[in-house]
């Protein structure tokens, strides 16, 4: 543990709030690039039962920073995708398919325990001595000119240019930013858990659309798979008391028997489901990533995949600005880079969940030819592909196709 003292040149040069997988992400990449790092934040969670989709520029970044290797083996890829509509409404929408070979790639990306992610970033942490490690929670956060303040229970204080909040939702450090944020909570709780099943899944990943949300089936390593089960909070709390053999039963039915005998594993959780958004990215030395920054259904598989560019471009903005990373004109550059792809992908989200819980039929109709076109219109299906995989570069490969014709 570093001794605290008042001259700034002896802190660290930026303090991180949090330590899910956004915040050691983070750390990672920020002493990667040269920065000494307070993280603060409890034991990392290695109970987590959840699994998180890296997309393929998720994973690209985490090779940049060395921590891909370890992960890579306890991973599945995602080497197509598949929408399935299974409401019983009047109008239903066509089965839509993506394969990563259409776009050139050898699969879109890899599906992740959170609890071997989070063991192998931890581990990475550990080892990098430009990351002190404090083992707490800020107790306290103070604005002083030139710096920000997190008090601790356990030193004095840590003080830093600036401060990443990422620590959650309900980040202590977005209200000592001053930042309000939106919120809405919906009808609706995602019950999670992982299943073995008797057929291989072909590292296929289905999206069962229903009336109450999606039902994600994501592939693990051998014949196993992850599920993301949206439904209402009352019918969550039914489905997680059933015991194994019932609750198999119903995983199977709604799979349509697909993956043939559904054998489902321990570790039971249910989240309630919420959309938040804030007002800023940034103010008074503190930027917002991950889950502090955006939070919105699990749908498209987009959570920690735009935290990681939450992250890349901080890190950027933060290298232009190394004396002083939270001077005003780095946090209104921050403000302005995130804000665009944020509010694009949580409106995206937002909008094709609530299409899924209206029972108008314009809503139906709307989104049954939106994913009709998908399904039929290639360019069409190859653009909606990589714009998911990294924003623009749908467009600028439609642009390059397009001048290509022009040039024969």
């Amino acid at each position: 543990m570093r001794t605290i003292v008042s001259d700034r040149t002896a802190t660290a040069n930026i303090i991180v709030a949090g330590t899910g997988p956004a915040g050691l992400i983070c750390s990672l990449a920020l002493a990667h690039a040269g920065f000494h790092v307070d993280l603060i934040g409890p034991a990392v969670n290695t109970n987590d039962r959840r699994t998180t989709a890296l997309m393929a520029p998720a994973l690209k970044f985490l090779a940049e920073l060395g921590i891909l290797e370890a992960i890579e083996s306890k991973a599945a890829a995602l080497r197509v995708m598949r929408i399935v509509d299974a409401t019983s409404r009047l109008i239903r929408s066509p089965v839509v398919t993506f394969h990563a070979s259409e776009i050139g790639e050898p699969f879109f990306g890899l599906n992740i325990p959170n609890s071997e992610l989070n063991a192998c970033l931890g581990q990475a942490v550990a080892a990098d001595p430009k990351i002190t490690r404090h083992l707490s929670l800020v107790k306290q956060w103070k604005q002083e000119p030139g710096r920000i303040i997190a008090l601790l229970p356990d030193v004095a204080e840590l003080s830093a240019a600036l401060a990443v909040a990422a620590d959650g939702r309900n980040s202590p450090a977005r209200a000592a930013a001053g930042i309000s944020t939106t919120t809405r909570n919906f009808p609706q709780a995602a019950l999670v858990f992982s299943f073995a099943h008797a057929r291989p899944h072909g590292f296929i990943s289905t999206e069962f659309h229903t009336e109450t949300g999606p039902f994600t089936q994501v592939p693990l390593p051998g014949n196993r798979s992850s599920l993301v089960w949206v439904v209402k909070p009352e019918t969550a709390n039914e489905l997680a008391a059933l015991d194994d053999a019932e609750l198999s039963l119903r995983v199977e039915q709604r799979m349509q028997s697909m993956l043939g005998r559904v054998s489902v594993e321990p570790g039971r959780q249910i989240y309630p489901l919420s959309a938040t958004l804030p007002a800023r990215f940034a103010q008074n030395r503190i930027a917002l990533i991950g889950e502090s920054a955006h939070v919105f259904p699990p749908i498209g598989a987009q959570g920690l995949n735009l935290g990681i560019r939450d992250i890349q471009q901080l890190v950027g903005i933060a290298s232009i600005y190394r004396s002083d990373p939270g001077l005003e004109a780095a946090l209104a550059a921050y403000d302005a880079k995130r804000g665009p792809d944020i509010l694009a992908r949580t409106g995206a989200v937002n909008l094709l969940n609530r299409s899924l819980l209206s029972n108008m039929l314009p809503a139906q109709m709307a989104r049954s030819a939106g994913l009709g076109i998908l399904g039929s219109f290639a360019p069409l299906r190859a653009l909606f592909m990589r714009e998911g995989l990294r924003p623009g570069s749908g467009l600028s490969s439609l642009a390059s196709s397009l001048r290509e014709q022009i040039r024969r």
